[in-house]
């Protein structure tokens, strides 16, 4: 019988295995503790045991239902390859958030999906808050709209098919620069995204303040768009800055 190899994905040492299995499962989707067993075909007990050790060491953590998704360990674990912008991010958002009052996040694409790359919520209050690393679709709110809007047409083109906005209204974001929704993404919260562009004017990513619409009004565009053109400008030019 031949016996695993590394090229196989199994090590034979079997805890390993199966924690990088979890790692595996909640790095596609978050999951809560029945997802998690069907994604992973491990024993309940099984996989509640080792999801709990690795949010212990921060590989993994929970969002505000509860959900498993990657913890922020995984980052600080990437070191000097880690991504540039959520340690960019630090000197730009709490700025932004003091300005705003409301939530303040930054997302990037991966597929179909954007992920919370960073984030600074109000202390208390009503928020809209996106923990780092939560995995939110591509086919609703204002931070969708700016990653899809100067996405390749291959990439967009297949993702407007399900979204609640067209075309013609991505033509709109490309033109004014920014874009924002009302209840797209969840009943009750507006947003307004720009786009976050790197040295070679790619749109690499979408600043975004968030908030409930009582508070923050249908038109947050004609709020904060300009703030937050400013905060994505101070973030290109940190990043420009940061040694490769």
């Amino acid at each position: 019988m031949r016996k695993a190899t590394a090229s196989d994905g199994i090590s034979g040492i079997g805890v390993l295995d199966k924690a990088v299995t979890v790692l595996q499962a909640v790095a596609a989707q978050p999951c809560n503790l029945a997802e998690l067993c069907a994604a992973t075909g491990l024993p309940r007990a099984t996989a509640h045991r080792l999801a709990v050790g690795l949010e212990c060491h921060h590989l993994i953590a929970r969002d505000t239902a509860g959900r498993w998704l990657p913890g922020p360990a995984l980052r600080e674990l990437a070191g000097p390859h880690a991504d540039e912008i959520p340690d960019a991010a630090l000197a730009i958002l709490p700025r932004l958030h003091e300005i705003t009052g409301e939530s303040v996040q930054i997302y990037r694409r991966d597929g179909a999906e954007r992920i919370c790359v960073a984030a600074v919520e109000p202390p208390s209050g009503l928020r809209d808050t996106v923990p780092v690393g939560s995995r939110l679709p591509m086919t609703a709110g204002s931070a969708a709209k700016v990653l899809l809007a100067w996405a390749p047409d291959g990439v967009r083109a297949p993702l407007l098919d399900n979204s609640v906005f067209a075309e013609r209204t991505l033509a709109d974001v490309r033109k004014k620069g920014w874009a924002q929704s009302v209840a797209e993404r969840a009943a009750g919260v507006a947003s307004v995204s720009v786009p976050v562009r790197d040295a070679d004017g790619e749109v690499v990513a979408a600043i975004s303040v968030s908030g409930p619409i009582e508070r923050i009004g249908r038109r947050p565009g004609a709020r904060w768009a300009a703030d937050l053109l400013a905060a994505a400008t101070a973030l290109q030019e940190r990043l420009a800055h940061t040694p490769d």
